[in-house]
């Protein structure tokens, strides 16, 4: 499956303006309303679950990625962004590190005829292989452009 098509552009943050974990958070949630990907009244529900969630345990999975992933009613298929922190956030991340990128995936509740809960576990994995992938967390640090960080995600698909 194509997972990167599932990043937009427009939904995706080059250089995050966050100081802290809690204004990243605030940060992507405004960036997928803004994106029109989502309504507008669903960005207070996605900003409260993205937060909900940190407080069950970091999302912070090491090597200097965190993996933000919530529940939303409303949607009919998942959202995704890539958001880009050069400086580092502290997150409590599992190994300590700051995080710098940010995958944050927003889904459905259940399965609509745009979602498949049984693959979305399929994409969470492959998320989880380019978090480990040392190549692609340098060049996403080095993106100078929202197109260039998502054709990242489409040169390493086949990971």
């Amino acid at each position: 499956m194509d997972w990167y098509k599932r990043f937009k552009s427009k939904a995706c943050i080059l250089k995050m303006k966050a100081e802290s974990k809690e204004e990243a958070l605030d940060e992507v949630a405004a960036q997928i309303v803004s994106s029109g990907l989502v309504s507008e009244d669903l960005g207070e529900s996605i900003r409260q679950a993205l937060h909900d969630r940190e407080t069950l345990a970091s999302t912070g999975v090491g090597m200097n990625v965190a993996i933000p992933h919530v529940k939303v009613e409303g949607l009919t298929e998942a959202v995704c962004s890539l958001a880009v922190c050069a400086d580092g956030l502290e997150w409590r991340a599992v190994d300590g590190a700051p995080v710098q990128i940010l995958f944050t995936v927003i889904r459905p509740h259940g399965p609509t005829e745009e979602y498949n809960p049984e693959e979305h576990l399929e994409m969470m994995r492959w998320i989880a292989k380019l978090a480990r992938a040392t190549d692609f967390r340098a060049f996403a640090l080095q993106a100078k452009t929202k197109p260039q960080l998502v054709g990242l995600l489409k040169e390493m698909s086949s990971i």
